[in-house]
């Protein structure tokens, strides 16, 4: 193969397109949950991974499993959580079978705002399916998210 190889520009053109989407999802619900609740799209995703934890068995994520739900290095996600604890949205606590373990909470206030915010969040990524769907070459890929979410 080489650099020229219609395979590989059709790849890197589709790799494009979906990075395109992405961005501009993003750019989207970060832009309508700042304005609308003082919120970024990461801080938004930490507190929905963490409020679906629970006390059963594995119901709470340590921090390499809240990283790798929300996308992000070890160390910006404890920043994160840091960020969101100091506005009383999240806590701290020991594990209660290893005190070397560390779990985090997502507090009332960071319940409440995250109930605030979800149907913010929904509606922009709708608007923001809606408008990118307008667009031919991204089209098929608002397409097949759909269907991904229709599976589940």
């Amino acid at each position: 193969m080489t650099a020229t190889d219609p395979a590989l520009t059709a790849l890197s053109q589709g790799w494009y397109a979906l990075s395109l989407l992405h961005g501009r999802i993003e750019a989207h619900i970060e832009r309508t949950l700042q304005t609308k609740h003082d919120l970024s799209v990461r801080e938004y995703s930490l507190l929905d991974v963490l409020s679906r934890q629970h006390d059963g068995d594995g119901g709470h994520l340590q921090m390499k499993q809240v990283a790798d739900a929300v996308v992000l290095s070890q160390s910006a996600t404890t920043r994160l959580v840091t960020r969101l604890e100091n506005r009383g949205l999240l806590e701290r606590y020991l594990c209660p079978t290893d005190r070397r373990g560390i779990y985090t909470n997502v507090t009332e206030a960071g319940l409440e705002l995250l109930a605030e915010a979800r149907p913010t969040n929904d509606t922009a990524l709708r608007e923001a399916l809606d408008k990118a769907a307008e667009d031919a070459e991204l089209a098929p890929l608002v397409r097949a998210v759909e269907s991904l979410h229709a599976a589940v």
